[in-house]
Parts: C-alpha cells; sequence; structure tokens
C-alpha cells in the first residue's frame, strides 16, 4: 500500500481499513499509520526534542489529526521522531525554530498522497524570536523587545544575542510564543 509506515516482519495476513491497514502476526493484530491524504510530515527529529517541536508548533491546541511517534530506530541520528499532521501545512516561519532543536529535520508538504515539496531544515545565519536570552538582565527578558541572535556556532547550535551579547548554547534554550 502506497505510503504506509513499513513494520520489520513478514505479514501473514493484510486488510484495508478506512484509518490504515490491518496485519495479523503471529495471532496478533497491529493497525499500521496509515498515510496522509493532505499535510505536512516532519521526519528526523531527535527523539529528545519531540516534544519541544509539538510546543514551538503548539499542535495541542489544534484540532487536525496528528500522529507522532518517538525512539524510532534512525541510520542517521540513531533514534528519532517523527510528527504527521493531516490536513495542514506547517508555515515557514516556523522552520528556523524547528531548525535550533533539529537541525537534521526533513519537512514534507502531502497533497493527494503524494510529497508536494520536500524542505531539508538548516539552521539559518540569525534567529528572531522563539528563544530566550539566557542572561537574566537582557533587555528582550524585560521590556516587548523580541529577542534577536547570531549564530555563532551551527553544529553545536549556538547563539549570541545581538542586544546584551550573551551566548547562548543549545541546552540554555527556552521557547517563548
Amino acid at each position: 500500500v502506497r505510503g504506509q509506515i513499513a513494520i520489520p516482519f513478514s505479514l501473514t495476513k493484510k486488510h484495508s481499513t478506512k484509518n490504515g491497514i490491518i496485519m495479523k502476526r503471529d495471532d496478533k493484530t497491529v493497525l499500521e499509520v496509515s498515510a496522509l491524504e493532505n499535510g505536512t510530515v516532519i521526519d528526523h527529529i531527535p527523539a529528545g526534542s519531540l516534544f519541544k517541536i509539538i510546543n514551538i508548533l503548539s499542535l495541542d491546541k489544534i484540532t487536525n489529526r496528528i500522529t507522532f511517534g518517538t525512539n524510532l530506530e534512525s541510520k542517521r541520528i540513531g533514534t528519532k521522531a517523527l510528527i504527521k499532521i493531516a490536513d495542514m501545512e506547517v508555515d515557514r516561519h516556523y522552520l528556523s525554530r524547528i531548525a535550533l532543536f533539529a537541525p537534521e529535520a526533513r519537512l514534507s508538504y502531502i497533497k493527494n498522497f503524494e510529497v508536494a515539496e520536500k524542505i531539508k531544515l538548516t539552521v539559518p545565519d540569525t534567529i528572531e524570536g522563539g528563544v530566550r536570552c539566557a542572561n537574566p538582565v537582557c533587555v528582550t527578558n524585560h521590556e516587548k523587545v523580541t529577542p534577536k541572535f547570531d549564530v555563532v556556532d551551527k553544529s553545536r547550535i549556538t547563539l549570541r544575542c545581538r542586544y546584551c551579547e550573551k551566548i547562548t548554547t543549545a541546552d540554555q534554550f527556552e521557547i517563548i510564543k
């Protein structure tokens, strides 16, 4: 079946349903996640960053069908997470924020069960908003000023605040809306 997530065992029986495929193996029934007709898939998220991405996208506030998995095997990053959002295109202004927590992620826009566009996320040179400056006395933490950072190290995801010049590392990132 086109677009199904593979389960690593041989099938003995297969029955289609509206929302997926029911498979029988050794007298156990497994429901596979179905392909998206329309929506967004974010793949290759580091497993420990899944809930940060859910927070960035405010997925707890939408009513669309959402499927996510974590601690999935990945040859590229060891263990990964995956998010599938039905009938929604993730706005591109979120991509730089997602890249801070998932720099190897791939985002796919799905149309009529086909990948309409695939984007490999990259860490940008600058970040505006989305992350709080780690300096507690920075003006961005006390005034209505949008935090702005220069990315000084893309491999370790290290930011320098444009206002106070404080270095903020990935383990210090605090998401702000």
